[in-house]
């Protein structure tokens, strides 16, 4: 699956699903991180998802 596939299979997820993906993704590698502390794919992920994270909350605290 390329990432057109990928991103248009997000756009028709429902709009109250789409925390369960993520709440998927973290946990998948949450538990990769469990079993190699160092693995730098699932440390990739979540440094990214803190960025996504934190620039989503300061787009939020700009638009007030």
């Amino acid at each position: 699956m390329n990432t057109s596939e990928i991103w248009d299979a997000l756009g028709s997820l429902p709009e109250e699903e789409l925390p369960h993906v993520v709440t998927r993704l973290f946990a998948l590698y949450e538990s990769r991180l469990q079993q190699n502390p160092g693995d730098p794919e699932a440390l990739r992920f979540f440094n990214n998802l803190n960025r996504a994270i934190t620039e989503t909350c300061q787009c939020n605290s700009n638009r007030r």
